[in-house]
């Protein structure tokens, strides 16, 4: 189940990494209306314009240190706690502006993800 963890903590950890420090400022599929950047994604979702810096300052935090507990076994349900009540905020957003189910399907599975990692592994 080590491995499992171990797994589960780098996709989750990287995918946000990834969202959130390469993909930014790039159109994907996944952005909530017809939103092309992350910052235009909150404004869809009617959010203040200082929570996309909270938010993508703990995602951020948030994810390295899920990452971290490859290590430092500790930090893992923390993480893995704070990730899912951020995420369960993003699929309420997409639900919010009435997105797709393929929208917000990516922070859905994450959601999922962090939820195992914290009651099953």
């Amino acid at each position: 189940m080590e491995y499992v963890s171990i797994a589960l903590q780098l996709i989750i950890g990287l995918s946000i990494l990834n969202v959130w420090l390469i993909q930014y400022n790039k159109d994907t599929q996944w952005r909530g209306g017809s939103a092309t950047t992350i910052k235009e994604e909150f404004s869809v979702y009617g959010l203040p314009s200082w929570s996309l810096y909270v938010i993508g300052f703990l995602k951020v935090t948030l994810a390295i240190a899920l990452i971290c507990g490859i290590w430092f076994p500790e930090l893992i349900k923390p993480a893995a706690i704070g990730l899912a009540f951020l995420l369960a905020g993003s699929v309420l957003m997409h639900i919010k502006i009435k997105d797709p189910f393929k929208k917000s399907f990516p922070a859905l599975l994450f959601l999922v993800l962090c939820l195992v990692l914290v009651f099953i592994l």
